[in-house]
């Protein structure tokens, strides 16, 4: 007799937009077999809160001009529709 268990595993998966120089500082603290999200693991779950801190820095720095932001955003959704079946 076979005893059949399946258990479905879902991964959402998001897409972040982050400047050249803060990608750089992000792979410069991911260890060598480590995902960008361990990394992102890893950071939140220090017990110091240097993890914070690091996801904090970055956050605030991206700064954007006139309609930069827009026109960026524009082109992130004009690229991800041309790539969905």
């Amino acid at each position: 007799m076979f005893k059949h268990s399946l258990k479905t595993l879902i991964i959402m998966v998001k897409t972040i937009t982050i400047k050249d120089d803060v990608y750089q500082k992000l792979k410069n603290q991911k260890r060598k077999e480590e995902s960008f999200s361990d990394l992102f693991e890893r950071l939140m779950d220090q017990k110091s809160c240097s993890g914070i801190h690091i996801l904090e820095k970055l956050k605030s720095s991206v700064e954007f001009e006139g309609n930069e932001k827009e026109t960026i955003l524009a082109d992130i959704m004009k690229k991800r529709s041309e790539r969905r079946f």
